[in-house]
């Protein structure tokens, strides 16, 4: 499914970079500031690595870690999956779908050139909504009425509204208040 729009056409050229020195109380305050979900560290003028909101969370926070004695290398990420910026913005959302990241650096030639997100991608493109949904992990999906969850939760055919005791009459799902009109 090509879109024939490239990753260089969707991409930020000038993401938000961060020295690899800086502390994490910095990138925080930079990453607020900037309203972004993840940051390139970068080292000297080279691509170091990636640090996101998740990284903060997984390794400082959810951990007890004092976040104000931490430095950016201490917890971005450094293996990173890079994609080109003439491939089709199709092969960015696969890949970011097989890996479950939101930020993929653009490399040319070994040269760190941007950052493609997936908010890049819905703003050209909204209609690969649903494509980038089914690509990513669903987390607690039997939670999830609409995957499965309690086989009685769901959501009314006629009414519209959600219910614990949905009810499937005549091959439709209805709720209490509607069975009368299947």
């Amino acid at each position: 499914m090509k879109t024939n729009i490239k990753v260089l056409d969707a991409m930020t050229t000038n993401p938000v970079t961060i020295e690899i020195g800086s502390s994490l109380q910095d990138c925080a305050k930079v990453m607020a500031e900037k309203h972004i979900g993840g940051i390139i560290v970068i080292d000297k003028g080279v691509l170091a690595g990636i640090l996101t909101e998740q990284d903060i969370v997984r390794k400082v926070v959810a951990q007890g870690k004092d976040a104000l004695n931490i430095k950016v290398e201490d917890i971005m990420e450094t293996k990173l999956h890079k994609i080109s910026p003439a491939k089709d913005v199709y092969d960015a959302i696969i890949k970011m779908g097989e890996v479950n990241i939101k930020h993929l650096p653009v490399v040319d030639e070994d040269k760190f050139v941007g950052l493609i997100t997936i908010k890049d991608v819905l703003k050209i493109e909204p209609q690969l909504f649903d494509f980038i949904v089914s690509k990513f992990e669903l987390k607690e999906e039997t939670n999830k009425p609409v995957f499965g969850g309690n086989s009685k939760d769901g959501v009314c055919e006629l009414c519209g509204r959600f219910t614990t005791e949905i009810l499937n009459i005549n091959r439709s799902k209805v709720c209490e208040s509607c069975k009368e009109f299947v």
